[in-house]
């Protein structure tokens, strides 16, 4: 029974934000639960690395272009990813992002417009073109990745943090917009996980570490259980939540 409601074995998933990170590991435990994953990403030679090894590996894997903070790409991802798989989307994971880590005062107007337009508006486009398809099967599941740095504060990730703190109440309003028509909408928090993004924050490491309850970053597989939960029938009454992931670090104070 266990393996059953956390198979994903007939659906068909787009993972935005692919080629590196927790984007690309989640693709391949989606996979591997047995859904149709299309990873979906700008760097197209790193997506179809990994719709290679996926496929070698006996999983069913596409790879489409997709740049978020480009409108035009985005239905023809969809049209794409749909068409690769032979099958509507079942569930997109909402996972593209950027970060920058500078003080307030000091962030120019194209950073700040970097990061919200991938964050937030990239993130709620996708979200919208997801949603729109889903509706008129009146079925479907979407999981925004956001981050502990919407609920919470960090110096010096003023655009981070805000942009994230959008994404998460955009989930809740999406949630209870969307439950009558058959979607699930929920948010994962991940606090600081070892990807290539951390590389950004490399100076306030050890910082982070101390004031992490655990003691310690998570790791990408860290966010296994919770990504499977969110996605399979495992979690199909839950709707509207944002779960941190980040060994303890928002139960702190400092």
């Amino acid at each position: 029974m266990i393996d059953t409601l956390f198979s994903l074995r007939g659906k068909t998933v787009l993972v935005t934000g692919a080629s590196s990170g927790i984007g690309l590991h989640v693709a391949g435990v989606y996979a591997d639960a047995g859904a149709h994953v299309v990873l979906a990403a700008r760097r197209m030679e790193r997506v179809e690395e990994a719709v290679t090894a996926l496929r070698a590996k006996g999983c069913a894997a596409s790879g489409v272009y997709l740049d978020v903070t480009r409108s035009e790409t985005i239905a023809a991802a969809f049209d794409a990813a749909e068409q690769a798989a032979g099958a509507p989307l079942d569930i997109l994971y909402n996972n593209s992002g950027v970060i920058y880590s500078k003080p307030f005062i000091e962030q120019e107007e194209a950073e700040i417009a970097r990061v919200f337009d991938t964050n937030l508006k990239g993130a709620m486009l996708v979200a919208q073109e997801a949603a729109r398809r889903m509706v008129a099967r009146r079925s479907g599941n979407i999981i925004n990745i956001a981050s502990t740095a919407g609920l919470r504060a960090g110096g010096t990730m003023s655009s981070y943090c805000a942009s994230k703190a959008g994404l998460i109440h955009l989930t809740h309003v999406m949630a209870l917009e969307l439950a009558g028509k058959g979607i699930r909408v929920n948010a994962i928090c991940p606090g600081n996980i070892e990807t290539d993004m951390q590389d950004a924050l490399k100076d306030f490491e050890q910082a982070l570490v101390k004031r992490t309850p655990m003691r310690r970053f998570g790791r990408p597989d860290d966010l296994d259980g919770v990504s499977l939960l969110l996605a399979s029938d495992a979690g199909r009454y839950i709707t509207g939540a944002a779960i941190p992931v980040d060994g303890g670090q928002t139960l702190t104070w400092m």
